[in-house]
This record gives C-alpha cells, sequence and structure tokens, in this order.
C-alpha cells in the first residue's frame, strides 16, 4: 500500500509538505518527500491524500472501552469488582468486548489504539491491557498484556467502601492499604528469588512486573494531595507509576516534575460531578507542558466519549497549550507513556502501520477523518 501527496505529521524529527508512506504488510516500509517516492505497482493499494493530513493513529491512553459497553447498561458493566477493594488478578483481557459499538466510534475518528482496564472503585483495580480499535478477537489485538496495574486514590474507594463500613473508609486507609499490598509482594518476590516460597500465589504474581518497573502502576488521582500520595507510595516502592486525570496538576506542576513521573490528564470534556474536581481546567496540559512534564490526554471514555478525543486535544490548545504538544498529546506522548512507542505513535519505518488521515486539523472540529489505516488496511474510509 502507499500513501501519496500528503502532508505526512510524522511525529518525529522531520515531516514532509508533500510526501508519501509505503507500507509493506503491516509494517510502516518507508516515509519521505514525493520526489523520492518509489513508482507504484498496478497491483499496489494506493490512496491519495492530496491535500490531507497524513497522520500516526490515535492513541487514547486511559479509558474503559469495550468494558463499559454502550447500549446494554447494567448488563454491559465489568468494570468494577466492587466486592474486594484489592483485586490485582483481574485482568481486563477478560471483559473487554471488541462488539462494543464505541469501538467503531474510535475508528471513525482516527483512533487506533487504546489503553483500556479497570475503574477505579478500588484501592488495586487489576491489570490494563494496550490494543488495537480493530478487531473481534481481542487476543489478536492486544500490543500489551498486562499494560499497567490500576490503582486509585481519593473519593472513589473511600465511597465504594465506606458506604458498606468496610475499609477503606478514608484516604489513610487507602494508602496504608496499597502500602501492605506493596509491602507483601515486595516480600513474595524476594522470596521467590530466594527459592523459599511452597508454591506460586495468583494474586501476588501480577505484582511482580510491578516490581520490576516493567509496567506502571496507573494511579487514579484527582486532587494535589491524592497525586502527591501516589508519588510519595511510588518512591517508597521504587515503582513507576502514571499519574492518570491529575486534574489539580496544575497546583503543584514542580513537584510532580520533580517525581519524573508522567500524567495523563483529563477528562476535562465533562461536568465538575464531584468535590475533587471543582479546578477541572483545560489549561492543566498547558502547565504541565510548560514545567517539562510528559503528558497526554484522555476522555477517560464513557465519562466522555473517546470519538471527542482530538476535540479535547484541540481545547487544550484553545487555552494555551502549543499545538505541536496537543498533537503529542494524543499520538507519540500517549505512546510513551504507555511504553509501546516501540509499535505506534509516529510514522516511522519499522512501526505499525497504524495511520490516520484528515481532511485536515484534527484538533480542529470541522474535521473530517478520510480514512483509517490499522495493521496495513483500510478499516474507515469515505
Amino acid at each position: 500500500m502507499y500513501i501519496i501527496n500528503g502532508k505526512i505529521i510524522t511525529m518525529e524529527s522531520q515531516n514532509f509538505e508533500n510526501g508519501f508512506v509505503q507500507i509493506k504488510g503491516k509494517i510502516i516500509e518507508e516515509v519521505g518527500d514525493m520526489a523520492t517516492c518509489p513508482a507504484q505497482k498496478d497491483s499496489e493499494q494506493v490512496i491519495d491524500a492530496k491535500g490531507a493530513w497524513v497522520m500516526p493513529g490515535i492513541i487514547e491512553a486511559h479509558c474503559h472501552i469495550g468494558i463499559i459497553e454502550e447500549k446494554l447498561g447494567v448488563m454491559g458493566d465489568d468494570c468494577n469488582e466492587i466486592t474486594n477493594p484489592v483485586t490485582p488478578e483481574l485482568r481486563a483481557i477478560d471483559a473487554v468486548n471488541p462488539m462494543d459499538p464505541a469501538f467503531h466510534d474510535a475508528i471513525a475518528a482516527g483512533i487506533t489504539s487504546v489503553m483500556v482496564g479497570p475503574g477505579s472503585a478500588n484501592v488495586v483495580g487489576g491489570q490494563f491491557l494496550f490494543m488495537k480499535t480493530h478487531g473481534r478477537c481481542i487476543d489478536e489485538m492486544v500490543i500489551k498484556q498486562p499494560a499497567a496495574m490500576k490503582v486509585a486514590f481519593g473519593e472513589n474507594p473511600k465511597t465504594a467502601y465506606g458506604d458498606k463500613d468496610m475499609y477503606p473508609s478514608t484516604r489513610m486507609a487507602t494508602a496504608a492499604m496499597l502500602r501492605q499490598t506493596l509491602f507483601d509482594a515486595r516480600q513474595y518476590l524476594n522470596d521467590k528469588i530466594s527459592g523459599v516460597l511452597d508454591k506460586e500465589d495468583f494474586q501476588m504474581e501480577p505484582w511482580i512486573p510491578v516490581l520490576n518497573r516493567e509496567i506502571p502502576l496507573k494511579a487514579h488521582a484527582h486532587r494535589a494531595d491524592d497525586i502527591l500520595t501516589a508519588i510519595r507510595i511510588a518512591k517508597e516502592f521504587n515503582v513507576d507509576i502514571t499519574i492518570d486525570h491529575c486534574t489539580e496538576g496544575h497546583l503543584i506542576a514542580e513537584e510532580i516534575k520533580a517525581s519524573g513521573f508522567p500524567a495523563i490528564v483529563g477528562p476535562d470534556l465533562t461536568a465538575r460531578s464531584k468535590p475533587e474536581v471543582q479546578y477541572m481546567n483545560f489549561k492543566t496540559n498547558k502547565v504541565l507542558c510548560e514545567a517539562g512534564i510528559m503528558s497526554a490526554i484522555t476522555t477517560d471514555h464513557p465519562v466522555s466519549l473517546i470519538q471527542y478525543l482530538p476535540l479535547c486535544a484541540g481545547l487544550a490548545v484553545k487555552y494555551g497549550m502549543s499545538m505541536e504538544e496537543g498533537l503529542k498529546a494524543i499520538t507519540i506522548n500517549a505512546a510513551k507513556i504507555c511504553r509501546v512507542d516501540d509499535r505506534v505513535g509516529s510514522i516511522k519505518k519499522g512501526k505499525d502501520a497504524d495511520i490516520a488521515i484528515f481532511s485536515g486539523n484534527p484538533l480542529e472540529v470541522m474535521t473530517r477523518t478520510l480514512w483509517t489505516v490499522i495493521d496495513g488496511k483500510i478499516v474507515y474510509g469515505e
């Protein structure tokens, strides 16, 4: 396949005002200026993208697509196992339904891959995965599994369990429960390394890639104090985190920068539905970027709809984020934060052929998606 005559926004060091992308199978074979484009054979599939923007497929770095299915209500909601506050053994791959119609909405918006997993009712919710948006069999759509371990701070865990007169009912208890879990997991790993374990523990094994810093804790934290608690615990146990939502991140940007951890900001295209999001504002993205913090943008679908992810990035630009950073926040930065930038997030030789072609700048509301290509196949087109 060839994509020719397009404005190629690679999200790498060089763009091409009039360029081409050559695809071989599922992989990008070459990208460059049209002056260097090889002649296409009659048998080659060709997309003439004249006047269009050709970009890496858009990435949603935090959502619940397919695990909270549209149209099905309670029957389609498998997001939170609110019977036990610590459930590291749960895996999103066992609950995400690729038949959720929201996947088509994502594809039609040029979104080619997503980070998806359980919600924030539990102190430890379970394992996220990173997957493509096109397919019927989730095992064939997955890029990384597990991709992160979900943990949550703030109102959600204390409300979910405090209302049942269960532990935790305070922020102190949430932090203590996570510390105890990580403490036990670290001891389990040490015992396993020492060879003194009698048998493997199903609930402890999922912590090994976290403790080895192979995957991060995906830390739900809105308020500044919750963000700082997440950072504090991560430092205590020498694990990595992503700060998800980061609603009050603009109030403590220097502290987040010092931590070295990235942020996934949002959803800002929604109501201030609880006290801990009272300072929600699209300007958070600008402040974090100016502080030098790597950040991505999320819809937290279905809190706000996944197809509005480019619009959310556009609104972040409206509130002061640079256009370049706005585009990075839904492409290469999202890929780096999700640790899949070796596969997706930019148009580069050797990467997956996941490409979105737009009538113009995708951050502008009137822009249309012309084609979406995933794994070298046209999965959406006018």
